[in-house]
């Protein structure tokens, strides 16, 4: 991959907690429109890789660049990274549920207004339209009248992506996104993000590995806070490396 076509770049990351390295010169790339999972055993450094993509937790070493201008992550607050076009999508969903979906879309496309003056502001036929659009992307525009409170765990957690997706993050990080879903809720949420990685660099961070296989898409493998594998699902999980740590030798 050319530096031309890098949306972020991680090189040499490493960072410590009380002594445990939980990254460990890892280096990572992704391109401005690619879907990429990142797999690996519990404790590999999945969570702590999206902490310090996002600005939560600083590395002791190594770089983070970003965009075409090639500035560094890591000079930058959580607001301004996010400003900077990079979403987080949690595993507990942050809806409000006692307002519509309809509203919670609105709040997340003027996320800049504040809470308070979201609700009290008239929308545009502009910001109307881009959450139909919206809510179309995310299979919820037949429930954009509900509360958000009375949705299933997959329409809550579809609205959230709709949510991140109405602030335009260039990336979007999406940690363990199947769990909890029944197969057809999973099918769903998986054609709604490679939908998104058309426009956008999307990474996801799972465990369930015929979600992965769904995905179809570059899986990176972490294990001891530093890239093991890389390459389609196939290629790595026929990595000898990658069964011993798998299957725990």
């Amino acid at each position: 991959m050319s530096h031309m076509s890098t949306l972020l770049e991680v090189s040499g990351v490493s960072v410590s907690f009380d002594g445990f390295k939980a990254i460990n010169n890892l280096s990572f790339q992704i391109g401005p429109a690619e879907m990429r999972a990142i797999i690996g055993p519990n404790g590999a450094g999945k969570t702590t890789f999206m902490d310090i993509v996002t600005g939560k937790t600083r590395p002791d070493d190594g770089r983070v660049i970003w965009g075409e201008k090639s500035v560094s992550l890591l000079k930058m607050s959580e607001a301004q990274i996010a400003q900077a076009g990079v979403g987080r999508k949690f595993q507990k969903p942050t809806v409000f549920e006692d307002q519509t979906v309809h509203a919670n879309m609105l709040i997340a496309l003027k996320n800049d207004r504040g809470f308070l003056a979201s609700l009290l502001y008239r929308p545009s036929n502009k910001d109307l339209a881009r959450v139909d659009e919206l809510a179309g992307e995310i299979g919820l525009s037949d429930q954009l009248d509900r509360l958000s409170g009375e949705l299933s765990h997959g329409q809550k957690q579809w609205l959230e992506i709709g949510m991140l997706l109405a602030q335009e993050p260039r990336l979007l990080l999406v940690d363990e996104p199947a769990a909890g879903m029944t197969l057809a809720e999973r099918e769903h949420t998986t054609a709604i993000l490679v939908e998104a990685a058309k426009t956008r660099a999307v990474v996801v961070v799972e465990h369930d590995m015929e979600f992965v296989r769904r995905l179809d898409c570059k899986v990176t493998v972490l294990h001891e806070g530093s890239v093991l594998a890389e390459g389609s699902l196939d290629h790595v999980t026929a990595n000898s490396r990658v069964i011993d740590v798998y299957l725990g030798r």
